[in-house]
């Protein structure tokens, strides 16, 4: 039931999505637009709830409501970044308005895959939080040695990421030579992008 409930809550959220982008830039109604995309986090507390509701009724704690509080974790570290970044390639392809692309090179590249990963560390915050209320939740030491795991999981994907980040850092790509100066990131301005 968790499984079906996460992938419905995907389906979703890209609806809900296309839908508030239609309503913005094809329909040219912007507060609608908006109105739909501010609906998007209730299906992580729909999520929520559920899971909650599927162990309070006696369900074995498994891998299922592990992954539950890694997609909400992810939601919420990386959710708002992918509609802004999503709602800036739609406003260049319906609107017309030049498209923001994340810089390419140098140290302004390894400031952006920063931000990238302090959504990560947000996501594995917020799972591991989601996590260890529900091993309360359940109480029962014995049962939730799944949960403890996916806890390990959320930092490995961390850990990693802030590994790959590091190397923007380490070694930066340098801008071609004609292209020196005229790097996206090069005026300072916040880019927005994956």
């Amino acid at each position: 039931m968790i499984v079906a409930l996460i992938i419905a809550c995907e389906i979703g959220f890209w609806v809900l999505l296309a839908a508030g982008l239609a309503f913005r830039y094809l329909l040219r109604m912007p507060r609608t637009g908006l109105a739909l995309l501010l609906c998007e986090p209730v299906l992580e507390v729909v999520l929520l709830v559920v899971t909650a509701w599927d162990l309070k009724n006696g369900a074995e704690p498994d891998w299922t409501h592990g992954l539950a509080a890694l997609y909400i974790g992810y939601t919420v570290g990386h959710g708002h970044r992918t509609v802004k970044w999503l709602d800036g390639h739609a406003a260049h392809r319906l609107d017309g308005r030049p498209l923001v692309r994340p810089p390419r090179h140098g140290l302004a590249r390894a400031r952006h895959e920063t931000r990238v990963w302090l959504g990560t560390l947000i996501a594995a915050a917020v799972a591991t939080a989601l996590l260890q209320l529900a091993i309360w939740y359940v109480g029962d030491p014995a049962r939730v040695t799944s949960l403890e795991s996916w806890r390990s999981t959320a930092w490995r994907a961390a850990g990693i990421h802030g590994l790959i980040t590091l190397t923007y850092w380490l070694w930066p790509k340098k801008a071609p030579a004609d292209n020196a100066g005229t790097e996206p990131g090069a005026a300072g301005r916040e880019r927005v992008g994956r």
